[in-house]
Protein backbone atom coordinates (compact mmCIF):
# COMPACT_ATOMS: atom_id res chain seq x y z
CA UNK A 1 0.00 0.00 0.00
CA UNK A 2 1.15 3.84 -0.38
CA UNK A 3 -0.60 5.51 2.25
CA UNK A 4 -0.64 9.40 2.40
CA UNK A 5 -1.98 12.57 4.41
CA UNK A 6 -3.45 15.42 2.32
CA UNK A 7 -4.81 18.54 2.85
CA UNK A 8 -4.21 22.17 5.12
CA UNK A 9 -0.50 22.32 6.62
CA UNK A 10 -1.96 20.92 10.39
CA UNK A 11 -5.64 19.53 9.12
CA UNK A 12 -4.01 16.86 6.92
CA UNK A 13 -6.54 13.48 6.70
CA UNK A 14 -5.45 9.98 6.15
CA UNK A 15 -5.87 8.76 2.62
CA UNK A 16 -4.46 5.77 0.09
CA UNK A 17 -3.34 5.58 -3.43
CA UNK A 18 -5.48 3.28 -5.47
CA UNK A 19 -4.21 1.34 -8.63
CA UNK A 20 -4.90 3.97 -11.10
CA UNK A 21 -2.66 6.27 -8.72
CA UNK A 22 -5.44 8.64 -7.37
CA UNK A 23 -5.86 9.36 -3.66
CA UNK A 24 -8.82 7.32 -1.62
CA UNK A 25 -9.84 8.72 1.46
CA UNK A 26 -9.55 6.75 4.69
CA UNK A 27 -11.54 9.37 6.87
CA UNK A 28 -13.92 7.39 9.38
CA UNK A 29 -11.16 4.27 8.67
CA UNK A 30 -8.01 5.94 10.40
CA UNK A 31 -7.98 9.10 12.70
CA UNK A 32 -4.10 9.66 11.01
CA UNK A 33 -1.34 7.38 9.23
CA UNK A 34 0.88 7.54 12.87
CA UNK A 35 1.43 5.56 15.82
CA UNK A 36 -0.29 2.53 16.18
CA UNK A 37 -1.97 2.44 12.88
CA UNK A 38 1.60 1.26 11.55
CA UNK A 39 1.41 -1.93 12.99
CA UNK A 40 1.21 -4.69 11.14
CA UNK A 41 -2.11 -5.76 12.10
CA UNK A 42 -3.51 -2.80 11.53
CA UNK A 43 -2.14 -2.49 8.06
CA UNK A 44 -3.18 -5.81 7.42
CA UNK A 45 -6.70 -4.68 7.85
CA UNK A 46 -5.94 -1.59 5.91
CA UNK A 47 -4.82 -4.16 2.97
CA UNK A 48 -8.36 -5.63 2.90
CA UNK A 49 -10.86 -2.76 2.45
CA UNK A 50 -12.42 -2.67 -0.80
CA UNK A 51 -10.69 0.81 -2.02
CA UNK A 52 -12.63 1.24 -5.19
CA UNK A 53 -15.53 2.10 -2.55
CA UNK A 54 -13.26 4.76 -0.89
CA UNK A 55 -13.98 8.46 -2.01
CA UNK A 56 -11.77 9.84 -4.17
CA UNK A 57 -9.58 12.92 -3.03
CA UNK A 58 -9.77 15.73 -5.44
CA UNK A 59 -6.30 15.54 -7.36
CA UNK A 60 -4.66 19.06 -6.64
CA UNK A 61 -4.71 18.68 -3.29
CA UNK A 62 -2.13 19.28 -1.24
CA UNK A 63 0.25 16.36 -0.14
CA UNK A 64 1.07 16.99 3.95
CA UNK A 65 4.06 14.68 5.38
CA UNK A 66 3.56 11.13 4.74
CA UNK A 67 3.32 10.10 8.57
CA UNK A 68 2.13 12.24 11.17
CA UNK A 69 3.00 12.55 14.77
CA UNK A 70 6.74 11.46 14.56
CA UNK A 71 8.33 11.19 17.58
CA UNK A 72 12.08 10.62 16.70
CA UNK A 73 13.57 11.84 13.19
CA UNK A 74 17.23 10.06 13.30
CA UNK A 75 19.67 10.77 10.68
CA UNK A 76 22.56 8.79 8.95
CA UNK A 77 25.42 10.71 8.36
CA UNK A 78 28.05 9.75 5.75
CA UNK A 79 26.33 6.68 4.80
CA UNK A 80 27.77 6.04 1.67
CA UNK A 81 31.76 5.87 1.02
CA UNK A 82 31.18 8.40 -2.44
CA UNK A 83 29.86 10.73 -0.42
CA UNK A 84 32.23 11.01 2.80
CA UNK A 85 34.55 11.04 0.14
CA UNK A 86 33.35 14.24 -1.32
CA UNK A 87 32.84 15.58 2.29
CA UNK A 88 36.52 15.46 2.76
CA UNK A 89 34.99 12.90 5.47
CA UNK A 90 36.90 9.40 6.29
CA UNK A 91 34.51 6.59 5.97
CA UNK A 92 32.75 5.81 9.43
CA UNK A 93 33.45 2.51 11.02
CA UNK A 94 29.88 2.79 13.20
CA UNK A 95 27.07 4.66 11.97
CA UNK A 96 27.33 8.76 12.54
CA UNK A 97 23.88 9.78 13.97
CA UNK A 98 22.35 12.77 14.44
CA UNK A 99 18.80 14.24 14.94
CA UNK A 100 16.90 16.26 12.84
CA UNK A 101 14.04 18.50 14.79
CA UNK A 102 10.18 17.31 14.25
CA UNK A 103 10.03 20.73 13.60
CA UNK A 104 11.48 20.75 10.33
CA UNK A 105 8.68 18.32 9.06
CA UNK A 106 6.86 19.70 6.19
CA UNK A 107 5.07 17.78 2.81
CA UNK A 108 6.75 16.63 -0.03
CA UNK A 109 6.19 19.43 -2.14
CA UNK A 110 5.83 22.23 0.15
CA UNK A 111 8.34 25.67 0.10
CA UNK A 112 11.98 25.01 1.36
CA UNK A 113 12.64 28.19 3.01
CA UNK A 114 16.07 29.96 3.08
CA UNK A 115 16.75 30.04 6.72
CA UNK A 116 17.68 33.66 8.40
CA UNK A 117 21.16 33.99 8.08
CA UNK A 118 21.42 30.86 5.06
CA UNK A 119 24.58 30.84 2.70
CA UNK A 120 24.93 27.90 2.63
CA UNK A 121 21.78 25.83 2.02
CA UNK A 122 22.32 22.46 0.54
CA UNK A 123 20.29 19.12 -0.79
CA UNK A 124 20.27 15.54 -0.03
CA UNK A 125 18.02 12.85 -0.87
CA UNK A 126 17.71 9.91 1.00
CA UNK A 127 15.78 7.10 1.78
CA UNK A 128 13.52 7.19 4.90
CA UNK A 129 12.37 4.50 6.99
CA UNK A 130 9.15 4.64 9.03
CA UNK A 131 8.98 2.18 12.41
CA UNK A 132 6.25 0.20 12.66
CA UNK A 133 6.41 -0.94 16.54
CA UNK A 134 8.48 -0.71 19.50
CA UNK A 135 11.77 -1.77 18.99
CA UNK A 136 14.95 -2.30 21.46
CA UNK A 137 17.69 -4.54 21.12
CA UNK A 138 16.57 -6.14 18.08
CA UNK A 139 19.03 -8.13 15.75
CA UNK A 140 19.45 -7.44 12.74
CA UNK A 141 17.64 -10.58 11.50
CA UNK A 142 14.89 -9.39 12.95
CA UNK A 143 14.73 -5.93 12.06
CA UNK A 144 12.73 -5.50 8.85
CA UNK A 145 9.53 -7.01 10.86
CA UNK A 146 10.14 -3.50 12.86
CA UNK A 147 9.80 -1.54 9.98
CA UNK A 148 6.47 -0.37 8.69
CA UNK A 149 7.46 1.34 5.23
CA UNK A 150 10.04 3.45 3.53
CA UNK A 151 9.46 6.81 1.75
CA UNK A 152 11.68 9.71 0.24
CA UNK A 153 13.49 12.81 2.18
CA UNK A 154 15.02 15.50 1.12
CA UNK A 155 17.54 16.09 4.31
CA UNK A 156 18.31 19.92 3.50
CA UNK A 157 20.94 21.22 5.37
CA UNK A 158 22.75 24.96 6.02
CA UNK A 159 26.24 24.28 5.65
CA UNK A 160 27.54 26.87 7.27
CA UNK A 161 25.39 26.70 10.47
CA UNK A 162 26.53 22.47 10.13
CA UNK A 163 29.81 23.00 9.86
CA UNK A 164 31.52 26.03 10.87
CA UNK A 165 31.53 28.04 14.55
CA UNK A 166 30.65 24.89 16.63
CA UNK A 167 30.22 22.90 14.36
CA UNK A 168 27.24 21.12 15.22
CA UNK A 169 25.37 18.78 12.81
CA UNK A 170 21.58 19.27 14.36
CA UNK A 171 21.57 23.12 13.93
CA UNK A 172 22.04 22.80 10.43
CA UNK A 173 19.47 20.14 9.75
CA UNK A 174 16.64 21.13 11.75
CA UNK A 175 15.73 24.98 10.41
CA UNK A 176 12.15 25.03 9.49
CA UNK A 177 10.98 22.99 6.62
CA UNK A 178 14.49 21.40 6.21
CA UNK A 179 12.88 17.64 6.34
CA UNK A 180 10.23 17.05 3.40
CA UNK A 181 8.55 13.45 3.65
CA UNK A 182 6.78 11.66 1.12
CA UNK A 183 4.85 12.06 -1.11
CA UNK A 184 3.90 8.23 0.36
CA UNK A 185 4.79 5.39 3.30
CA UNK A 186 5.06 2.92 0.66
CA UNK A 187 4.11 -0.59 2.91
CA UNK A 188 7.49 -2.78 3.74
CA UNK A 189 5.39 -5.42 1.91
CA UNK A 190 5.74 -3.43 -1.63
CA UNK A 191 9.70 -2.99 -1.04
CA UNK A 192 11.29 -6.15 -0.76
CA UNK A 193 14.64 -5.30 -1.82
CA UNK A 194 15.68 -1.34 -0.37
CA UNK A 195 18.97 -1.99 -0.93
CA UNK A 196 18.30 -1.82 -4.55
CA UNK A 197 16.51 1.21 -5.31
CA UNK A 198 17.40 4.11 -8.03
CA UNK A 199 17.72 7.81 -6.37
CA UNK A 200 18.08 11.06 -7.72
CA UNK A 201 17.89 14.93 -7.15
CA UNK A 202 17.80 17.77 -9.57
CA UNK A 203 17.70 21.40 -9.31
CA UNK A 204 16.43 24.00 -11.93
CA UNK A 205 16.41 20.82 -14.31
CA UNK A 206 20.18 19.84 -13.57
CA UNK A 207 20.80 16.53 -12.43
CA UNK A 208 23.38 16.37 -9.42
CA UNK A 209 22.33 13.30 -7.48
CA UNK A 210 22.00 10.07 -9.33
CA UNK A 211 23.22 6.69 -6.93
CA UNK A 212 21.50 3.62 -5.71
CA UNK A 213 21.05 2.22 -1.81
CA UNK A 214 23.10 -0.69 -2.50
CA UNK A 215 26.11 1.20 -2.15
CA UNK A 216 25.32 2.31 1.55
CA UNK A 217 28.10 1.52 3.85
CA UNK A 218 25.39 0.72 6.66
CA UNK A 219 22.04 -1.32 5.17
CA UNK A 220 18.29 -0.40 6.27
CA UNK A 221 18.39 -3.90 8.41
CA UNK A 222 21.76 -3.14 10.42
CA UNK A 223 20.53 0.92 11.31
CA UNK A 224 17.10 -0.13 12.79
CA UNK A 225 19.23 -2.80 14.75
CA UNK A 226 22.09 -0.69 15.32
CA UNK A 227 19.71 2.46 16.81
CA UNK A 228 17.51 -0.35 19.03
CA UNK A 229 20.63 -0.91 20.63
CA UNK A 230 20.85 2.90 21.97
CA UNK A 231 17.21 3.71 22.37
CA UNK A 232 14.03 2.42 21.60
CA UNK A 233 11.94 3.25 18.37
CA UNK A 234 8.49 3.57 18.60
CA UNK A 235 5.92 3.72 15.73
CA UNK A 236 5.89 6.31 13.83
CA UNK A 237 9.75 6.91 14.16
CA UNK A 238 11.65 8.23 11.01
CA UNK A 239 15.45 7.07 10.43
CA UNK A 240 16.77 9.22 7.32
CA UNK A 241 19.56 6.53 5.91
CA UNK A 242 22.42 8.92 4.21
CA UNK A 243 22.26 10.18 0.94
CA UNK A 244 24.54 9.64 -1.89
CA UNK A 245 26.99 11.51 -3.98
CA UNK A 246 26.19 14.75 -5.58
CA UNK A 247 25.57 16.97 -2.89
CA UNK A 248 26.24 20.67 -3.30
CA UNK A 249 29.21 20.63 -0.84
CA UNK A 250 31.00 18.07 -2.81
CA UNK A 251 30.64 20.03 -6.62
CA UNK A 252 33.90 20.73 -7.89
CA UNK A 253 36.00 23.33 -8.16
CA UNK A 254 34.34 24.81 -5.85
CA UNK A 255 30.52 24.49 -3.93
CA UNK A 256 27.14 24.72 -5.13
CA UNK A 257 24.51 26.05 -2.98
CA UNK A 258 20.73 26.66 -3.37
CA UNK A 259 19.46 30.33 -4.17
CA UNK A 260 15.87 31.68 -3.37
CA UNK A 261 14.20 30.77 -6.59
CA UNK A 262 15.26 27.59 -7.87
CA UNK A 263 13.69 24.23 -7.82
CA UNK A 264 14.34 21.04 -6.39
CA UNK A 265 12.78 17.86 -7.89
CA UNK A 266 14.32 14.20 -6.46
CA UNK A 267 12.84 10.90 -5.96
CA UNK A 268 13.42 7.05 -5.41
CA UNK A 269 12.78 4.10 -7.35
CA UNK A 270 8.76 2.75 -6.56
CA UNK A 271 8.79 5.65 -3.61
CA UNK A 272 7.69 8.58 -5.83
CA UNK A 273 8.63 12.26 -5.98
CA UNK A 274 9.12 15.32 -4.43
CA UNK A 275 9.05 18.72 -5.82
CA UNK A 276 9.72 22.22 -3.70
CA UNK A 277 10.94 25.67 -4.29
CA UNK A 278 13.45 27.91 -2.25
CA UNK A 279 11.93 31.22 -0.59
CA UNK A 280 12.80 33.03 1.93
CA UNK A 281 12.26 32.67 5.19
CA UNK A 282 9.19 34.84 6.81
Amino acid sequence: MKLVRHGPRGAEKPGLVDAQGRVRSLEGVLDDVRGAVLGDESLARLAKLDVARLPLVDPSTRFGACVGGVGKFLCVGLNYADHAAESGMQVPSEPVIFTKATSAIVGPNDDVEMPRGGEKLDWEVELGVVIGKETKYVDKARAREHIAGFCVINDLSERRFQLEGTGQWVKGKSCDTFGPLGPWLVTRDEVPTPQNLDLWLEVDGRRFQNGNTRTMIFDVDYLVSYLSQFMSLQPGDVISTGTPPGVGLGQKPEPIYLRVGQSMRLGIQGLGEQRQRVVAAR
